[in-house]
């Protein structure tokens, strides 16, 4: 990159940043009518827009198939109109909430009579970085509408085109409403620069969200100047206990590997009870072999899959795979004693992303939930449920598996901060 080029990307970043930080004072104090009025004008736009939506993201497509973009990549760039139809109803789902801004709470009165207590204000910018998923820039655009602030959208360069198209749609929404349209920018170049700069500017950013591969969440991690809300990659679990009910866990297993391969919260790692093995695991490898799931399995888990499944979908696991976040058609496969070795192993090889177990036994089930360190916990469900849609937050701007402030689907309250706010009337310190 040469000088002037990376001076103008600079300038850009600063611009953005200032344009954004003086509308997050405006969206700070918005009206909760306001807002949800905003929302409702989206989910209408983006309703009404379907096909010019598609025509754009159909651009995206052909130049990532032109560039051999594998297809589980591909499919993370389409906007269908289910997509679409999802991305509205998260809207309307947001405009549906209390506002919680301005809320108090734990108001009391302390023994030199004033009340003390916390209010709920926005967070002021934060900035994103995502790779894949356009409909990122819906659902983090929606979250900073309802949460009051002002967000810096920067988008994977293989979905420019419907990036820019759905930001459009934004701030025609924003407009409509009466807020500023700088409350959502979608940072408009490739330059990867950019994130180097907007991960860089404390003055105007305050906190960063990535949200793609590991690479780079790690980067942004390490190179930031400002507080960063991540998950480096989902290594989810779904552990199948004994005692159970093994249609259901036929049928959960299934949907957590194969409704959808490239999302964060698909299984990528199944435990098995020993006392349960013999009967789930052919029926469950059966399944996974109709639908071309490579299996890389400890050795007593690949003898009883080899009974259903061909030998070309069975690997023998290496110690590498326990960790491993796949995206794709394959999973790992361990058979363990039972609740205490799976606890066990999860807590050891998770992402502490999401981790579920099947079973019949209320004891095991309290125990997991209990014991295993990850951001969801479910108990007799499909991983592929932790989402903020699903959750009933109308939308995420990601999933933490941090430890602080935000853990798991990040929704409204997750992009708000606390004050302390104190109530006298006149009392002063001794």
């Amino acid at each position: 990159m040469n000088a002037a080029t990376e001076r103008s990307t600079a300038e850009l970043m600063l611009t953005l940043g200032f344009q954004a930080k003086q509308a997050s004072a405006h969206a700070a104090k918005a009206s909760a009518a306001t807002k949800n009025k905003a929302l409702r004008v989206l989910a209408r736009l983006l309703r009404e827009q379907v096909g010019p939506l598609q025509t754009d993201n159909a651009r995206d497509l052909d130049r990532a198939r032109a560039n051999g973009l594998a297809e589980p990549m591909v499919d993370r760039l389409k906007l269908t109109p289910k997509v679409l139809e999802t991305c509205a109803q998260g809207c309307e789902q947001l405009a549906a909430m209390p506002d919680i801004i301005g809320e108090m709470v734990g108001m009391k009165q302390v023994p030199s009579g004033i009340r003390v207590g916390q209010m709920r204000v926005p967070i002021g910018v934060f900035g994103m970085v995502f790779e894949s998923r356009p409909n990122v820039t819906i659902e983090a655009a929606s979250l900073a509408i309802k949460s009051g602030n002002a967000c810096i959208l920067r988008g994977g360069s293989e979905a420019i085109e419907s990036n820019k198209a759905l930001a459009r749609l934004v701030r025609l929404a924003l407009a409509e409403a009466g807020l500023p349209e700088d409350t959502v920018q979608l940072v408009p170049t490739t330059d990867r620069a950019a994130v180097g700069h907007l991960i860089t500017m404390p003055q105007f950013v305050d906190v960063i969200i990535p949200r793609g591969g590991k690479g780079l969440i790690e980067r942004i991690s390490a190179e930031a100047k400002v507080p960063v809300i991540k998950h480096l990659d989902g290594n989810c679990h779904t552990y199948v206990d004994d005692p159970c009910d093994v249609e259901l866990a036929v049928k959960v297993t299934d949907n957590a590997k194969t409704q959808k391969y490239s999302p964060c919260n698909a299984t990528e790692s199944l435990l098995v009870a020993r006392g349960v093995a013999a009967d789930f695991l052919p029926r469950i490898g059966a399944v996974f072999a109709t639908k071309g799931v490579e299996m890389r399995g400890c050795p007593e888990s690949l003898r009883l899959l080899a009974t259903v499944a061909p030998a070309a979908l069975l690997k023998a696991a290496t110690e590498a795979d326990w960790s491993e976040e796949y995206l794709g058609p394959i999973i790992s496969v361990k058979v363990v004693d039972g609740v205490d070795e799976a606890i066990a192993h999860i807590n050891r090889y998770s992402s502490h992303h999401t981790e579920a177990i099947l079973t019949n036994d209320h004891r095991h089930a309290q125990r997991f939930l209990r014991e295993v360190d990850s951001a969801s916990v479910m108990v007799n469900a499909s991983t592929r449920f932790a989402d903020g849609f699903e959750y009933g937050l109308g939308a995420e701007i990601g999933i933490s598996t941090d430890k602080f402030h935000a853990r798991g689907p990040v929704g409204v309250e997750g992009l708000t901060s606390l004050k302390y706010i104190v109530l006298g009337e006149g009392e002063v310190r001794g």
